[in-house]
C-alpha cells in the first residue's frame, strides 16, 4: 500500500494573515474500500494553549531544546470528498503553527504521507500589505534635522580641548515631540505606515561612551527613556511624551516599532548592578564585551540568556512597551539568543498583546538560525 498524498505537501512552510483560510486534502490510500476515515493532527487553533506550555517549561531554567508535552495538539476529522479528505479551517490566530493529516483504515491502523509537518505562519492581518517602514533616530530630530552638515568646525576644536581635559560634553538633542511634529509628513506624505524607532533609552555619557551621546545600543534601563530626549515640562512625564508620539502615530493608522536589544546593555546597567550573574564573563572574571567580524564593542556587556529569569525579566519589559504603545519590536541581534528564550518571551507578549510583530535582525547569522526564528521561535521577519 502506498503512503497516502497530502496537500500542502509535507515538509512545507507557508505563510498566511489572520482571517485566511486553508485547505487540507489527503487522498484515499485504497479508493473504493469503506470504513476509512481521516484526521488533522495539528496544534492550529490552540494558540492559546500552546503559549501556556512554553510559558510552564520556562521553570526547566535551560537553554536547550526542550521536549512539550503537546497538550495544545488535536486531531480534528476530515470531511469525505470522491477520492479523499478535506478540511477548509479558518486561520484565526497569530503564531507559528504545525499540521499534518493521516488515514485511519477499518482496523484502526493509522497511515501517514511520508514527510514531515506542514508549519504554517500565521501572521497579523494589518501586515498584509502597506509595510513601508520608516527608521528614525530621535536624537536627529533637533535643530539639525535640516542642517546640510553637522559638523561645525571651529566648535569641534573648543570641544577637542575641553575632551582633553576630561570635561564630558553633550550637544543638544533632539525631542521626541521634535520627531511627533514630523509624523504628519513621514505618514501621509513620504507615505511609510510603520514608524521604527532607534532604541530610546538612557546611554553611558560618561564613561565606556561611543560617541558625544552614547550608542544607542548601549542601554542602561530596559524600560527607561534617556532624559535628553524629553522636554521638561511639569505637566507630563516622559512616558507621556512618548504616548503622545505612539498616538499620534496611530491616529493615522500607523504602526511603532522600537528596537529592542536583548542580547547585551550597555556598561553599567541597572541589571547589572543588580544581577550580574546574568552576564557572560571571561575566564579571568570580566565582564564579556560582545563584538562580531573582528570588532569588540567595548561599551557593551553581553547577557546569559540560559537564564529563565533573565526571559521574564525582558518579556516584562517588552509587556510595559506594549502597553505604552509599541506594536511591533526590531530585535538586535536577536539570533545570537537561543530559541527557547525568544519562544518564552514571544508567548508572554502574545498572551496580551496577540498580535505584536517581531522583526529578528540576522545579521551576522546563519540562515538556519534565522529560519528556526521565524518558525519555532514565533517570529514573523527578518532582514540581514
Amino acid at each position: 500500500m502506498q503512503h497516502p498524498a497530502m496537500h500542502p505537501l509535507p515538509g512545507s512552510r507557508i505563510v498566511h494573515y489572520a482571517g485566511d483560510r486553508l485547505r487540507f486534502t489527503i487522498d484515499h490510500p485504497t479508493p473504493g474500500e469503506t470504513g476509512w476515515k481521516a484526521m488533522l493532527r495539528t496544534n492550529l487553533t490552540r494558540a492559546a494553549e500552546a503559549r501556556e506550555e512554553v510559558i510552564s517549561l520556562s521553570g526547566a531554567r535551560s537553554s536547550e531544546p526542550r521536549t512539550f508535552a503537546g497538550a495544545s495538539w488535536r486531531d480534528i476529522p476530515l470531511c469525505p470528498t470522491g477520492d479523499g479528505w478535506a478540511l477548509d479551517l479558518a486561520l484565526t490566530e497569530v503564531g507559528y503553527f504545525r499540521a499534518k493529516a493521516y488515514c485511519v483504515d477499518p482496523r484502526g491502523r493509522q497511515h501517514w504521507p511520508e514527510g514531515e509537518d506542514v508549519g504554517i505562519s500565521v501572521h497579523p492581518d494589518h501586515l498584509r500589505t502597506g509595510n513601508t517602514i520608516y527608521c528614525a533616530f530621535p536624537r536627529m530630530f533637533g535643530e539639525s534635522r535640516n542642517a546640510k552638515t553637522t559638523r561645525i568646525p571651529a566648535l569641534e576644536e573648543q570641544l577637542k580641548r575641553l575632551d582633553e581635559s576630561g570635561f564630558t560634553v553633550i550637544p543638544p538633542s533632539g525631542k521626541l515631540r521634535d520627531l511627533t511634529a514630523c509624523v504628519p509628513h513621514i505618514i501621509e506624505t513620504l507615505g511609510c505606515r510603520i514608524l521604527h524607532l532607534l532604541p530610546i533609552g538612557p546611554t553611558p555619557t560618561t564613561y565606556a561612551r561611543m560617541g558625544r551621546f552614547g550608542s544607542p545600543y548601549a542601554l542602561l534601563d530596559f524600560t527607561g527613556i534617556d532624559p535628553a530626549l524629553v522636554d521638561f515640562d511639569r505637566r507630563t512625564t516622559a512616558v507621556d511624551q512618548f504616548r503622545e508620539l505612539a498616538y499620534a502615530v496611530h491616529l493615522r493608522g500607523g504602526l511603532v516599532f522600537l528596537d529592542i536589544v536583548v542580547n547585551h546593555t550597555g556598561w553599567g546597567s541597572r541589571l547589572l548592578d543588580r544581577r550580574p550573574d546574568w552576564f557572560k564573563k571571561e575566564p579571568d572574571g570580566a565582564f564579556h564585551s560582545p563584538g562580531a567580524w573582528g570588532v569588540t564593542w567595548g561599551d557593551l556587556v553581553e547577557l546569559d540568556n540560559s537564564h529563565p529569569q533573565l526571559w521574564e525579566a525582558t518579556a516584562n519589559a517588552l509587556i510595559t512597551w506594549c502597553r505604552r504603545g509599541v506594536d511591533g519590536f526590531r530585535c538586535d541581534a536577536g539570533y545570537m539568543v537561543p530559541v527557547p528564550a525568544w519562544q518564552y518571551i514571544v508567548a508572554r507578549v502574545r498572551q496580551e498583546f496577540p498580535d505584536c510583530t517581531f522583526l529578528l535582525e540576522g545579521l551576522g547569522g546563519s540562515w538556519e538560525a534565522t529560519e528556526s526564528l521565524l518558525t519555532e521561535g514565533g517570529m514573523q521577519w527578518a532582514y540581514s
